[in-house]
């Protein structure tokens, strides 16, 4: 459907006509005869009748009020992110969770959609709060329009909100319980069931740095894993069960070394989610001489690395004679033997060691320490430049 004018000797029409498909051919209809087109210009009808149909196109609205001079306000917003989300949210019930927690406490604004708000931010945009304030106007995310800079602080204050004394229970020396460890046990009660426990689980350090003026509380100065040791940090602990799912994490002062963590985790964690035989599986730089003498005395089994440059035992281990045993062959062929050979040995019938022999690792290692003894030689006999 269209304008169409006509021409009728010195005057002109203006028609409203439509295309018709008739024996094959496109055949106009008029459906409309408007009048002639300067009686139509004369007395105004024509601008009336574009302004008229205007309100029902959005395209010809914004081209009307450009041509004003008017201000034009319009606004897109991405929607995927947080629709996919706001589903995972709700079915982990972390709305209803933190819905429940905050039942009582009078906020003028939704903590949980501020809480969901920086969640979404740090899944797709990793940054502060001040970023994920300004982050949030480009995406459609329910009951988050009106948040701004000081609820999203206000919000995180909560979570590590201290409970009362008497919730105290479980507690670490250097990590007292606060809100955010009722979210995560009502989380894991809500999926546990008969056949969901915590029989194993994963746990793993790592440090973040403060730049600025932050870290007044819980920054310190101590081994980087960042190699960054001018700077204060913190050590963030992260446990996960057998399929994955983060179960909870745990935050320490930034010189807490990890041989000082294992053992009050391990005892929270048994406090807080039930847990009740315990196996450690840990590498040599989790545990110290110290923290394996509290494992024993907790009568918790363990599977742990040793420092063979510092063990005395563990170098009597190795010495010892005993026959090795392939792990796994490399083929069905006996000429392709597996490079992986172990032996167990038991010292003083309660300590069992499994002694690993890797003959391509050796040959590795061995190589890299020819290179390095070459390269050393190499710069001495060059002397001081």
């Amino acid at each position: 459907m269209f304008v169409r004018k006509q021409t009728n000797g010195s005057r002109t029409y203006l028609l409203i006509v439509d295309n018709q498909w008739v024996d094959g051919k496109v055949k106009q209809r008029v459906l409309h005869r408007l009048g002639r087109l300067d009686e139509l210009l004369a007395n105004g009808q024509l601008d009336a009748l574009i302004q008229s149909l205007g309100r029902f196109s959005e395209k010809v609205a914004i081209l009307g009020a450009h041509t004003r001079g008017d201000s034009i306000a319009t606004r897109s917003a991405r929607i995927g992110p947080a629709l996919i989300f706001q589903r995972l949210w709700q079915a982990c019930s972390i709305d209803k969770v933190l819905t429940a927690l905050l039942e009582g406490r009078r906020f003028e604004f939704s903590v949980e959609r501020a809480i969901f708000l920086t969640v979404l931010h740090r899944l797709f945009a990793p940054g502060s709060d001040r970023a994920a304030e300004k982050w949030k106007d480009d995406y459609a995310i329910e009951g988050a329009g009106d948040l701004d800079l000081h609820h999203l602080y206000r919000a995180m204050a909560w979570l590590g909100e201290v409970l009362p004394k008497d919730r105290q229970g479980g507690a670490t020396p250097f990590a007292p319980r606060t809100n955010k460890d009722l979210i995560e046990e009502e989380l894991f009660a809500r999926r546990r069931d008969l056949f969901s426990d915590l029989d194993i689980v994963f746990f793993d350090t790592t440090s973040i740095y403060f730049e600025g003026e932050g870290g007044e509380t819980i920054g310190q100065r101590g081994h980087s894993k960042d190699h960054r040791p001018d700077l204060k940090q913190m050590v963030v602990g992260m446990v996960l069960d057998n399929d994955g799912n983060p179960v909870c994490s745990e935050l320490w002062p930034g010189n807490t070394a990890d041989v000082k963590s294992l053992v009050p985790i391990v005892e929270r964690l048994q406090s807080r989610f039930g847990i009740g035989s315990v196996c450690i599986v840990a590498d040599r730089g989790m545990i110290s001489a110290e923290t394996l003498a509290e494992v024993e005395k907790r009568e918790w089994k363990y599977i742990l690395g040793v420092r063979m440059r510092s063990s005395t035992e563990a170098k009597a281990v190795v010495a010892r004679a005993g026959r090795y045993a392939e792990v796994h062959p490399k083929s069905d062929d006996r000429n392709d033997p597996s490079p992986l050979k172990v032996k167990q040995v038991w010292v003083e019938g309660t300590r069992r060691y499994v002694v690993c022999l890797n003959e391509d690792q050796a040959k590795k290692d061995r190589f890299d320490r020819e290179a390095v003894v070459a390269s050393l030689r190499d710069a001495l006999g060059k002397g001081d430049k």
